[in-house]
């Protein structure tokens, strides 16, 4: 197997892509010439669309009522890039939320990890957008650099027939390129609070006809660290303006902050369970100093397309990426104190298959590819538990989690079972690779 020594702060030298699972044809169907139809002139028979994802797919994502994206009445152009982008019907928080926020109300919204969230806010504000108007019209909030990259990534998929303009900008972005971006059009911006802030008091960013906020991982957007600088956005705002509100755990400050601030807000609640249906979860007992010799044996025994082993601390990250290099097998790792962008976009991309994260990562992050998520270090928190493994069966795809429990996480693993009103087995001899892989 290929090894690769961990990766540093400083610029990275990437080894060939390790193996992986053959990508699947993508079946192309190509545009009538001009003066030409196509089964009498439909559009959709022009479309280049992926292949089929023949996945297993779970009740969080196939329990609809069997809508079309069609009964939304959206711009043809934006259907074009629903299915363009594999998209065939809603998922259940799209069904929900979609026709509400077209039809302009607040809405608070709150459905599992990797359900569809992201698109069923990115659909309206693009539908609502007018490529005419050359002002910002839509801002999507986020927490985190990568959450920002991703999310701006969703919106150009499915609005690249709109000749929209899309802005990402972030801490980690050059301020004086995003003030020169911003003297030419920009219709929607993805950013992160802090920043967005930044350039709206430098009167660089004209807030003043926005008619739509969007916040993504609102509990985390919502805390002390950026409630502050959230309601001074909001207030910048004219007054009708509309908010998208979506998480998968709503703390009792959100219920503040939607008095305060938001106008009736439409509720959305589908999480009648917290943990999603496709993720299988086991613990096993282990000695601190066993972990690694453990986590050895599980990389020989699983077969993982891409995993991601989460770490308490950004010491133990980088310690961590070190010996999995040592035992010889490829692995990136990723902390908030290092330039993260090229390891989350290489990693996305498939060039490698093992990624050491701090909690930074645990948040809205959607890599298809990842079917299993490792507890190197257990989590004190449900909230950060149900946020890691989540990282695993996308979009009700189905994934695994492994918890590596010492004898001082014992009562905690039993509290998070109690809050998250789930179960985490004992890891068995052998795992069934029906719970997790595929093809």
């Amino acid at each position: 197997m290929q090894s690769r020594a961990a990766a540093p702060s400083a610029p990275l030298s990437y080894p060939p892509q390790q193996p992986q699972p053959p990508a699947a044809p993508r079946n192309v169907r190509t545009a009538p010439a001009p003066g030409t139809s196509n089964n009498g002139g439909d559009w959709r028979e022009t479309l280049v669309l992926p292949a089929k994802d023949e996945r297993v797919q779970t009740a969080d994502v196939t329990a609809t009522k069997g809508n079309d994206f069609e009964d939304y009445f959206l711009k043809r152009e934006l259907l074009m890039g629903i299915f363009e982008a594999g998209f065939e019907r809603p998922s259940p928080i799209q069904e929900e939320s979609i026709p509400i926020a077209l039809a302009g109300r607040d809405v608070l919204a709150r459905a599992k990890n990797g359900t569809g969230k992201t698109a069923a806010f990115v659909i309206p504000i693009l539908e609502k957008a007018d490529s005419s108007k050359n002002h910002i019209q839509s801002i999507i909030l986020v927490p985190t650099r990568e959450l920002a990259l991703q999310t701006s990534q969703v919106c150009r998929d499915l609005g690249k027939h709109l000749h929209l303009e899309i802005m990402v900008s972030t801490g980690g972005s050059s301020l004086q390129e995003d003030i020169l971006r911003l003297m030419k059009p920009v219709h929607l911006m993805i950013s992160t609070p802090g920043r967005i802030l930044d350039m709206a008091e430098k009167n660089v960013a004209d807030l003043t006809r926005c008619g739509t906020v969007a916040l993504d991982e609102a509990d985390k957007l919502l805390s002390p660290e950026f409630m502050p600088l959230v309601e001074k956005l909001i207030r910048r705002m004219p007054p009708g303006r509309q908010i998208l509100l979506f998480s998968a755990t709503f703390p009792v400050k959100v219920a503040s902050f939607r008095d305060r601030v938001m106008n009736k807000p439409y509720e959305i609640n589908l999480m009648d369970e917290l943990t999603l249906h496709g993720v299988t979860q086991y613990y096993a007992f282990v000695e601190e100093k066993q972990k690694v010799h453990c986590l050895n044996t599980l990389f020989a025994k699983l077969s993982i397309n891409q995993s991601i082993i989460f770490c308490n601390s950004t010491t133990r990250v980088e310690l961590l990426a070190k010996k999995i290099t040592e035992l010889g097998f490829s692995c990136y790792y990723i902390h908030a104190k290092m330039h993260r962008n090229r390891v989350f976009h290489d990693f996305r991309n498939g060039a490698c298959r093992n990624l050491v994260s701090s909690d930074l990562f645990t948040r809205g992050i959607d890599i298809p590819s990842v079917n299993v998520v490792i507890n190197f270090d257990f989590p004190k928190q449900a909230e950060t538990y149900l946020h890691r493994i989540g990282r695993s069966g996308r979009f009700g795809h189905l994934g695994l989690a492994i918890n590596l429990i010492t004898f001082d996480d014992r009562f905690n693993l039993y509290k998070i079972e109690k809050d998250l009103a789930t179960e985490i087995k004992p890891i068995p001899p052998q795992i069934d690779t029906a719970l997790y892989a595929y093809a």
